[in-house]
Order: structure tokens, then C-alpha cells, then sequence
């Protein structure tokens, strides 16, 4: 089954592995009895070369050795929200990739904003400037 990340963009349900594990944190006598805690891992081999290319520095950390995208969710005291909460959060991740970053246009600073500039430094070496002792020579 197809999952939909975008209108152009669909992922394959048989790319994504869940795996289930006790969590930490809240939960009280069950804490220690079910695995309410999600672990997602995803293989983004079948994305587009564009998005599998900006993948790492939207997902940061996420992205292991072997190029799989883990998610963990234990927020939540039940395994399906757990669920909901990764499958949502890789979903984010990869609407994240699809957005191309604009290109930087390189501007040069007005001449308003260097004479300024300028002002301030010299404003500043004057401050500071009397701050400084008086020397004898300065006294006649």
C-alpha cells in the first residue's frame, strides 16, 4: 500500500519496519510488561535522487550508517499512538526533503549602511579614546 507524503511524492508501507520495544518513562505496572515504544526505520533507496540527497541534512542524526532513516516514539502510553506519532514524524522529515532550498543570492551592502558602519566605528574610537589617561604631553 502506498502512503502519501506529498501530491507528488507516495512512499511504499513495505519500506518502513517497525520494531516494538519497552519504553521508558511513564506507564506504571505495565512499563515493565509491553512494548509500547516504536522503533521506525525506514530505507529511503526508493525516493528521488533530489530528495534522498537532502535527506541527511534535514534528518540530522536520524540517518544511520547503513543510509536507514530510525524514528523512536515513546511519548505516548499505547502502542498505537506510539505508531501514529513515528509514522507522523517520518512523514515531516520527508515533506521537509521535498522542499527545495532557494538559491542564496549573493548582495553587496548599500552605501548608506557602510557610512554608517563607519560612523560607528569612529564614534566608538572616540569613546574610547577618552577614556584612555591623560599623558603629560597632552597636559600643555
Amino acid at each position: 500500500m502506498k502512503i502519501r507524503v506529498t501530491p507528488s511524492l507516495s512512499i511504499d508501507d513495505g519500506d518502513i519496519e517497525e520494531r516494538f520495544v519497552r519504553a521508558s518513562g511513564p506507564g506504571g505496572q505495565n512499563v515493565n510488561k509491553l512494548a509500547t515504544a516504536v522503533q521506525l526505520r525506514f530505507d529511503p533507496s526508493g525516493l528521488p535522487p533530489a530528495v534522498r540527497a537532502r535527506l541527511p541534512t534535514v534528518s540530522g542524526a536520524r540517518l544511520t550508517e547503513e543510509g536507514l532513516l530510525l524514528i523512536e516514539a515513546s511519548r505516548h502510553r499505547t502502542q498505537a499512538r506510539n505508531r501514529g506519532d513515528a509514522l507522523d514524524r517520518l512523514l515531516d522529515v520527508l515533506r521537509l526533503a521535498t522542499v527545495r532550498p532557494r538559491p542564496r543570492r549573493p548582495t553587496k551592502p548599500t552605501l548608506g549602511s557602510k557610512v554608517r558602519r563607519i560612523e560607528t566605528k569612529q564614534r566608538r574610537g572616540e569613546t574610547k579614546r577618552q577614556r584612555r589617561p591623560v599623558r603629560k604631553s597632552d597636559e600643555d
